[in-house]
């Protein structure tokens, strides 16, 4: 088991990684966050709001299950947003450097981090 801080650095040892963070998706407070690539504490905020939208959509469309991860890719960058299944209200946010980064490789390892990530 893994607390809030291993989680990021571990996330920050993924190739391509440029910032990486822990977020409150309730509230988008920032719970734990390294490096940058983006503003993290507005980045929290701003996705927070994504991942509460995707939900209620499936929601109103009557899809059962969680969400894997959300993909945004941009043109220099990916930012992956993984909802943690072992602490409901969290997501792990990932900002990788697209021309440095595996995204298959990166998704993979977001989940093994997110599966050692301890209940808080």
């Amino acid at each position: 088991m893994s607390d809030l801080n291993t989680t990021v650095t571990g996330m920050m040892g993924i190739d391509g990684a440029l910032g990486a963070a822990i977020v409150d998706y309730q509230s988008g407070l920032l719970l734990a966050g390294e490096g940058g690539g983006v503003d993290l504490e507005l980045a929290a905020a701003g996705n927070s709001e994504v991942v509460k939208a995707k939900m209620k959509t499936m929601a109103s469309l009557g899809i059962e299950g969680n969400i894997d991860d959300i993909l945004i890719t941009l043109e220099t960058q990916m930012h992956i947003i993984r909802p943690s299944v072992s602490n409901d209200g969290l997501f792990l946010y990932l900002v990788l450097d697209k021309k440095n980064s595996n995204l298959a490789l990166a998704r993979r390892k977001i989940l093994g981090l997110e599966n050692e990530l301890e209940r808080i």
